[in-house]
């Protein structure tokens, strides 16, 4: 296993030997998992290029990491718990063994679906075991899976097949989300009419309600395991393979296939988990993100199984059957660390502290966070509240692309600091650059944040793009890699995230970019451009805030009419995460002399701030006095 930093006195020396040497720092924690053949050079990157490679030559197969690495000693101990949507209906738990098996029984359907090493493999699905059980018997046979979430739209799910070329979609009827069940065979139908690739779809029975059913093409879950035994021999594959594609959105209109390869991911996906939330075996972990997203991916499933940990997934939301639901989980499998997003805590503490008391969280030994930045006051809420002021917060911050958790406390060893992520964690030299790419190298300064020294969970390209790879993270800053993010570091050196300095919104978690929204917008024939913005929001950190140009403003009625005819438009075409929270129609939109929207100025607008800066660049400086005045108008209608 994972060699785990116990000491504050442990970390300094991990972090001063993890710079110092960091060929020797990650040899010596790869050399923990089990290797077919050992890599032939550890590192091999350029930044200026977009070049990365980890354990180049290394020969391995992830699955034989979870599996067979751990059944000599956890052979019947409990590897996935499955609490369901509905607490009425009864939970499931695999042991590693019974894993093991439902996963080279699946690989083995895909295998007779003529499914080879290297293709790609789409999975659209609710939060159930078959999820966990498909992604890991694709990895068992080579197959790059790509997941979509479940909340997406046919044109979100069609666009990210098509550009994978994915060979086989696997799906589900449908699935329950709080008292509503909703539907995705009808979703996966509508995508598949336009993603000739599909050779088959693969459907595990769910809900059990009434679905179109293609004989050419569907296949019930369940019919197709009975079909074939349990030998899967694990495939070899090399370290720089991929493992999987993962589509994020970014700030122009295309998502961004983001390409994991397996070793390098393995190594830093196990090696976080461990120290971060200082999992010790016995332990229960509870992660409560969807592994559509890189969080359920890093820390549901393969950090946590690598580890040899118990891992709880969950199909819910927090609010159902009421608002102590994630406390009855805790309460129900004694949780020892449970990972959730600060817009679940904020939303959890509008409904009352009531819901969290006079249960036993007795268990709970490490809280921590994921999306975006905490603020102070869930922090003092979810610290006081939830871990009875005895529990410490990881405030962690990553990315997609990063694979895993860059920088956080490590539970109980960095002293903590409400909305502060902290110190990078070992291997991680995170830099701030001012905008001319100057480094600001003493404490108390603000920038971009940018890492100069590559980590082995680091992303590799985007699928088929990788001059779009090499821009979006390596061109704005020559040598470094570009976060994003905003940040600063305050007296003690501690980083604090200051969210996103591009095009992308962070709602509740979820990167949406919003160059992706106003296309959906536009798509409106009343409409004739937008513009879309974030702005404050109380309870998903950011809400989103469209300016829509119409030639003529709309009336009260047709303005209502066409605002839910709008968030509709965006909910089919993106997903209902992406629904603009506030419309405000207008005749025009601040432009620059080259005909760039000052989003600046919008932001200020939405902000209710009357900072707007320097107007007078603009081609129509009248239009900022209209904006303001319907924003004012908006603000009074909803009073």
């Amino acid at each position: 296993m994972i060699p785990k930093i116990s000491t504050l006195g442990g970390y300094l020396h991990e972090y001063q030997k993890s710079v110092a040497n960091p060929i020797g720092f990650w040899s010596n924690i790869a050399e923990t998992f089990h290797w077919r053949k050992k890599w032939d050079e550890v590192l091999n990157w350029d930044f200026n290029k977009a070049e990365i490679e980890w354990f180049k030559g290394g020969k391995l197969n992830i699955t034989e990491n979870i599996f067979e690495r751990n059944l000599f000693l956890r052979y019947e101990q409990i590897a996935l718990i499955w609490e369901p949507n509905d607490p009425n209906e009864k939970a499931k738990t695999y042991t590693y063994n019974q894993l093991f098996t439902e996963v080279k029984k699946f690989a083995n359907v895909l295998k007779n679906h003529d499914v080879k090493k290297g293709d790609r493999v789409a999975i659209y699905m609710p939060m159930i075991p078959e999820l966990t059980i498909a992604m890991l018997a694709c990895a068992r046979i080579g197959a790059i899976h790509s997941i979509v979430f479940a909340g997406f739209s046919a044109n979100a799910l069609s666009e990210r097949i098509i550009d994978a070329e994915a060979k086989i979609l696997i799906t589900a009827d449908g699935g329950f989300r709080g008292s509503k069940s909703f539907d995705l065979k009808s979703i996966a139908d509508e995508a598949l009419e336009r993603c000739p690739s599909i050779k088959s779809n693969i459907v595990v029975k769910r809900t059990g309600k009434d679905i179109l059913w293609h004989k050419e093409i569907d296949f019930w879950w369940h019919d197709e395991m009975e079909k074939v035994d349990d030998i899967a021999l694990a495939i070899t594959m090399d370290a720089e393979d991929p493992l999987f594609i993962l589509y994020t959105s970014g700030s122009t209109g295309k998502p961004k296939g983001v390409v994991h390869t397996i070793g390098g991911y393995m190594v830093y996906a196990a090696y976080t988990f461990r120290n971060v939330f200082q999992y010790s075996d016995g332990d229960i972990f509870f992660c409560a993100a969807d592994i559509g997203w890189i969080t359920g991916h890093s820390y549901i499933v393969y950090g946590p199984l690598l580890e040899g940990a118990t891992t709880l997934m969950f199909e819910g939301i927090p609010t159902f059957p009421n608002a102590g639901r994630y406390w009855k989980i805790i309460e129900k499998y004694q949780v020892n660390q449970f990972y959730t997003s600060p817009t679940a805590i904020r939303s959890l503490i509008a409904m009352g502290q009531n819901w969290v008391e006079n249960l036993n969280l007795k268990s709970l030994k490490v809280l921590g966070t994921v999306g975006e930045p905490i603020n102070e006051e869930a922090w003092h809420w979810y610290h006081d509240h939830v871990g009875n002021n005895k529990c410490p917060i990881v405030d962690t911050w990553w990315q997609t692309e990063t694979g895993g958790i860059m920088i956080s406390p490590l539970a109980g060893i960095i002293p903590t600091k409400p909305a502060f992520a902290t110190l990078p964690l070992p291997g991680i030299q995170p830099m701030i650059l001012d905008n001319e790419g100057k480094k600001l190298n003493a404490n108390s300064v603000e920038g971009n944040l940018c890492i100069k020294y590559p980590w082995p969970g680091i992303a590799r390209t985007h699928w088929h793009d990788h001059e779009r790879f090499k821009e979006s993270y390596f061109s704005q800053f020559p040598g470094y890699y570009f976060t994003g993010d905003g940040v600063k570091r305050d007296e003690d050196g501690y980083y604090r995230i200051l969210g996103r300095m591009d095009d992308v919104i962070n709602v509740s978690g979820h990167r949406l970019g919003t160059a992706e929204i106003e296309n959906a917008i536009n798509e409106h024939p009343l409409v004739s451009e937008s513009a879309v913005v974030g702005y404050s929001h109380p309870i998903k950190g950011q809400g989103i805030y469209a300016y829509v140009v119409c030639t003529e403003i709309p009336k009260k009625d047709e303005g209502m009419e066409l605002k839910n005819s709008l968030r509709i438009g965006v909910s089919k075409m993106i997903s209902a995460i992406a629904k603009p929270d506030i419309i405000q129609f207008t005749t025009g939109l601040p432009k620059t002399r080259s005909g760039k929207i000052m989003r600046r100025i919008l932001r200020k607008i939405a902000e209710n701030s009357e900072d707007y800066g320097d107007i007078t660049t603009l081609t129509n400086p009248e239009i900022v006095k209209e904006l303001i005045e319907r924003h004012k108008k908006l603000l009074e209608d909803t009073l």
